[in-house]
């Protein structure tokens, strides 16, 4: 005889996958098996709501139709058309896991979550969103939206951002695709927290778990899913100079590994973990190592440009310069020149966009 508890689940799984084919979302990649769509669409909406990860999927899609076109994508290129989503290192994972995929596959998308997994770049969220999506597998997708769902009907205190947690989540999640398509389930269960259980304001009187929802029922709504407690906000002061030559040129570099933004375009910059006066940082070392020897008035010193990271605050100030005697060779190792109607062309962090959106010298998209 079935407990309460079952019954309480098995309905709880077919009433959503229901509410899922009544309200679900028209999206490109439903349309679709092709593990190659899925696993796109799920590294751009990781971090990203479907309503901006949307356009930067057509796009990628209208460019790199298939993993071949992908694999061969330059990482300039890749990052371009990534710009403005944050969080980098998915448009690198991209890259790196379609060179393998095409190099040690054939092209072909491993079917088990396992397999998937041992991918450089394919980490267990995508790995079974591709399994359970493009080949049935029964593997459970845990993301922020089945967090909120599962710790507020069941009432779950574990915090989310644990091993523990995230354990305990897909366990249950497990439990209720049991006997239901995988990648239905998984969708309908994400669809169900992105446009009904939402963060705030969520309509709880009208919500298919009305009866049933621990959260609703203990006015702890707003108080679930638990996290654990976030690590203090550091700021940083980002001092760049812009240094525009006598031929049209502005000279930017490539950024390191060892930093924010890996593999953005930048311009140099002289780093503080406390407010100067921006004239007084060019006569530090790094600015050194470009200005000796030049003719140069200064330009243009802008306003405070303020950018939030997860755990960083960044202070940004853009000392611009012109050049009168630039040299034409090319410029020390790590910097290039530029020519100023071709910067539209380079990956920039998002914060530098705005920037040279607001000197137009790119345009605003």
């Amino acid at each position: 005889m079935k407990t309460e508890k079952v019954i309480f689940v098995e309905d709880l799984s077919k009433k959503l996958i229901i509410w899922y084919q009544q309200n679900k979302r028209e999206l490109p990649w439903r349309k679709s098996s092709d593990p190659y769509k899925i696993w796109l669409s799920e590294v751009i909406l990781q971090q990203t709501r479907v309503n901006q990860g949307l356009n930067y999927y057509l796009k990628f899609e209208n460019r790199f139709p298939d993993i071949y076109s992908l694999a061969e994508g330059s990482e300039d290129e890749v990052y371009k058309l990534w710009q403005g989503l944050g969080y980098y290192n998915r448009a690198q994972n991209l890259l790196h896991a379609a060179r393998i995929i095409v190099k040690e596959y054939g092209g072909r998308f491993p079917e088990e979550k396992e397999e998937l997994l041992k991918i450089k770049g394919i980490g267990s969220y995508t790995a079974s969103a591709v399994a359970s999506m493009a080949f049935g597998k029964p593997t459970p997708v845990v993301d922020g939206n089945v967090f909120r769902v599962l710790s507020r009907v069941f009432g779950l205190y574990t915090p989310i951002d644990t091993a523990k947690g995230k354990k305990e989540f897909s366990s249950l999640a497990g439990k209720l695709m049991a006997g239901h398509p995988p990648g239905i389930f998984n969708q309908a269960l994400m669809e169900f927290g992105a446009l009904w259980c939402k963060p705030k304001n969520p309509d709880c009187t009208h919500c298919i778990f009305f009866k049933r929802c621990y959260a609703r029922k203990k006015n702890a709504v707003l108080a679930l899913p638990v996290k654990k407690p976030k690590p203090k906000v550091t700021d940083r002061y980002f001092y760049y100079l812009v240094t525009e030559t006598q031929n049209g040129k502005i000279l930017m570099n490539k950024r390191g590994s060892n930093d924010i933004w890996k593999n953005l375009y930048d311009f140099p910059l002289f780093t503080l973990q406390e407010k100067s006066e921006p004239l007084q940082t060019l006569d530090q070392p790094p600015f050194q190592s470009i200005l000796p020897g030049l003719v140069y008035a200064l330009s243009d010193i802008s306003r405070e440009y303020i950018h939030l990271l997860t755990h960083q605050r960044i202070h940004a100030v853009f000392i611009r310069i012109f050049v009168e005697n630039f040299p034409e060779q090319s410029p020390e190792k790590g910097l290039l020149l530029i020519e100023k109607n071709k910067i539209e062309k380079y990956p920039v962090p998002r914060l530098l966009e705005q920037y040279l959106q607001d000197q137009k010298l790119i345009k605003h998209h």
